[in-house]
């Protein structure tokens, strides 16, 4: 039986707003890890935070970061995002909690580290709610196949559904809630 979650689906889709969702049914010290948010100046964006569900953050990503590490016009910050948000991951395997990783995706895989504490999390008799890229990447595509794994795929028409039918999966997957 999967006790690993991924939810996926094209950009801008929900997969962060069912998270949080999720996250706010539970008991405040159920889960742990993060989520990652829009950075929005004027209107326009220009990054991305990541926030851990015990309120510390980080700039995951901005305009206005120069790094070897660049996905379209954002510079990412590894070293922060290892402080911050990997950090939630490991200290949340650790406590032997729900593991939340939002998200999966070309930003964060420029960390070895967090590479390995997602491996480590999914390997874990934990349950693990993720979220992972829609689009192929081949380290993303073998996350996807492994046989630990469900993913579902949020969209427009099912997204106000999904956090109730979250929860349900995760009451079949953790005798506390």
């Amino acid at each position: 039986m999967p006790y690993n979650l991924l939810l996926t689906g094209l950009p801008g889709c929900g997969k962060t707003t069912v998270v949080e969702k999720v996250v706010a049914a539970l008991p405040s010290d159920a889960a742990g890890g993060f989520v990652t948010h829009e950075l929005r100046e004027g209107g326009r964006r220009v990054g991305f935070e990541v926030r851990t569900l015990d309120g510390r953050r980080a700039t995951l990503a901005h305009v206005s970061i120069r790094s070897r590490h660049r996905v379209g016009r954002y510079g990412v910050d590894v070293q922060a995002f290892e402080e911050v948000g990997v950090r939630a991951l490991e200290d949340t395997l650790a406590a032997r909690r729900l593991i939340v990783i939002d998200e999966i995706g070309k930003m964060e895989l420029f960390s070895e580290r967090f590479r390995q504490a997602v491996l480590n999390a999914l390997d874990a008799s934990l349950p693990v709610l993720a979220t992972i890229t829609y689009r192929p990447h081949p380290w993303c595509d073998q996350i996807k196949e492994r046989e630990d794994v469900e993913v579902w795929t949020v969209t427009q028409s099912n997204r106000d559904a999904l956090p109730r039918q979250v929860l349900d999966w995760l009451r079949n997957h953790m005798l506390e809630l």
